[in-house]
């Protein structure tokens, strides 16, 4: 399978460097580019690419609206942007996107944010996870209960909760990568959770983490 991918950002030679970095990679490529958010939600709906990635401060629609277009339409949507504004993280991951990067972790971790959204994962730039984390361990808990959840499922959200990704938590529990998607999407749909984060969020706030 070759990762179809969007690029979108107001600056040139952030998009010839993104399509330099993905297009050198033997299961990427990048479809199309765009300089505008409002031009970027076009090209989605036209190309369908599995892979959206989108700045924040754009002309047009910013990134965080174009995340909220586009998330639930087809594509993964990774944030990447110079700013690691604690409200720009939340906004994006609550509304759905599948990644957060700061342009500044360079291109191995891109190609990685790409592979991880395929593979249902959330990545999220190093600098960032210690700061979201402690923010999100003294946000409002969740509504939903623990008893909501199965013995099995909440230690599956413990382990999204400490940042594990999909192979890590089936390593640790000795089941599939396929159990656990499945038990990561039954969690969400208990928790109203849209995505990792979420569930991250309610097993932090709940002190399910620990």
């Amino acid at each position: 399978m070759t990762i179809r991918i969007l690029v979108v950002d107001d600056q040139e030679n952030v998009r010839i460097g993104f399509r330099l970095v993905l297009d050198s990679q033997p299961d990427m490529t990048v479809v199309g580019e765009a300089a505008s958010g409002t031009a970027g939600l076009e090209l989605a709906r036209h190309l369908r690419p599995d892979v959206v990635l989108a700045d924040i401060r754009m002309p047009g629609i910013d990134g965080l609206e174009l995340t909220r277009r586009l998330v639930g339409t087809g594509p993964r949507v990774i944030v990447v942007t110079t700013f690691d504004l604690d409200d720009y993280v939340t906004t994006a991951l609550r509304d759905g996107a599948s990644g957060f990067l700061l342009k500044r972790s360079g291109p191995a971790l891109l190609i990685e944010a790409v592979r991880s959204a395929i593979a249902g994962d959330t990545l999220i730039s190093p600098q960032l996870t210690v700061r979201l984390l402690r923010r999100l361990s003294t946000a409002p808990p969740a509504p939903a209960d623990a008893d909501a959840l199965t013995v099995r499922e909440r230690e599956v959200a413990r382990s999204v909760a400490r940042g594990s990704t999909n192979a890590e938590i089936a390593a640790e529990l000795a089941i599939s990568a396929g159990t656990v998607k499945t038990h990561i999407a039954n969690i969400q749909a208990k928790l109203g959770a849209r995505n990792r984060v979420g569930i991250a969020a309610w097993a932090w706030s709940t002190g399910q983490a620990v």
